[in-house]
């Protein structure tokens, strides 16, 4: 089978000979043909997708050397059909490999670190990497990344000879036999690769690492190129401003506003919360010391204020377990508490009896739940 995908990259459509077609899965179809455009998944890179005459190809994968189509349709063996790649989202793939390739290779150069783990997927581009780095020290590798995007330089196809292969210092995530393919890209990279890339480094546009986390001793960073990079930054820029409309102040003084807005909440809800508990305190006269349980239902209290309402409740011993509710229309927010019972397995029932959920410790549980103020007096009360 000849691979259209490696010989010629930039190919959009093709005509090839159908070789083979057999039923597969849930209605699909796995053909075979003489030669194909369509790259099959592997290396962290998905699958093209497109057409077969008025076939849909829906995956493509490599068996035994040969690429298999996964197609909505049979397709005649013998016949002669054209092939449509669905170019955007195949060149949206070959910016973003190559610009993850410079990424990595620049991150191994500079700290050492492997690219243990690639995914490529609809929204982001997410690179593993065995070692920790700072966000300091990862806008300085983006910045590398990207004066190579702008140098426009090549990005070399290699197939060194097994004597040449043993002097080449290059990536690779196992041990390699046979032919081996190396993409090179000066100053950025060289790496065993059967991926699809750009030819120069400037059609990737631009690199943008969009986020970081620690993950399994490492870290893992999210990134974008080219065209997606640019509508995740139009997204994010109708955002901001947005925001900044909404809170009548410049783009670059929305973090120190929004800081200050936090603060001031801190201070409200702190100041809401000692009014509750005052209120709490003059309400708990209202209720005699007593050995049976005690049900109160409160309205517009927050999850916080009923916990709150519900300790003061049972510490003061006012009921052998206290149930606070607030809402209404059959959804309740709970808290229930005793000095005396288990509360884990007086909420476990009553959650299933009242379709609810939640938990806690033994002292004190909380959850919802969808039942009628009738439904819960008559459930907690007859525990």
């Amino acid at each position: 089978m000849e691979k259209l995908y490696y010989e010629r990259p930039y190919v959009k459509t093709f005509e090839a000979e159908v070789t083979d077609c057999k039923p597969g899965k849930k209605g699909t179809f796995y053909v075979t043909l003489d030669r194909t455009g369509f790259y099959p998944e592997g290396g962290g890179q998905p699958a093209d997708q497109g057409t077969l005459g008025s076939a849909n190809v829906l995956d493509v994968h490599e068996k035994d050397e040969t690429v298999v189509h996964t197609t909505d349709a049979p397709l005649e063996p013998g016949t002669r059909v054209t092939g449509t790649i669905d170019w955007e989202r195949r060149f949206d793939h070959m910016q973003n490999h190559t610009g993850e390739h410079i990424l990595s290779g620049l991150v191994h150069k500079h700290y050492g670190y492997d690219n243990v783990g690639f995914h490529m997927g609809k929204d982001e581009v997410t690179v593993d990497f065995n070692g920790v780095l700072t966000m300091e020290q990862i806008e300085e590798i983006e910045d590398q990344v990207n004066e190579i995007i702008f140098g426009n330089v090549p990005v070399v196809e290699l197939f060194p000879t097994e004597e040449e292969i043993k002097t080449l210092d290059y990536r690779s995530k196992k041990e390699l036999t046979g032919q081996v393919r190396i993409i090179e890209i000066p100053g950025g990279d060289v790496c065993a690769c059967c991926g699809t890339h750009v030819i120069t480094t400037g059609e990737i546009g631009l690199l943008k690492v969009t986020g970081m986390i620690h993950y399994k001793g490492g870290v893992r960073l999210s990134m974008l190129c080219g065209r997606k990079a640019m509508e995740d930054y139009r997204k994010k820029q109708k955002i901001v401003t947005s925001i900044s409309v909404a809170l009548s102040a410049k783009m670059d003084k929305i973090t120190d506003i929004v800081e200050k807005m936090r603060e001031d909440n801190g201070h409200k809800e702190y100041k809401l919360n000692q009014l509750y508990m005052e209120l709490f305190q003059s309400r708990l006269q209202a209720y005699p010391q007593s050995e049976e349980p005690l049900l109160v239902f409160e309205p517009d209290l927050a999850p916080v204020q009923i916990r709150q309402f519900c300790t003061l409740l049972y510490e003061n011993q006012k009921g052998s377990a206290v149930l606070v509710c607030s809402g209404g229309d059959g959804v309740w927010q709970y808290a229930l508490g005793s000095a005396a019972q288990d509360m884990r397995i007086l909420s476990k029932s009553l959650n299933g009896k009242l379709n609810g959920r939640g938990g806690g410790s033994a002292l004190i549980s909380q959850g919802t739940f969808h039942a009628s103020e009738e439904d819960i007096r008559k459930a907690f009360l007859e525990q």
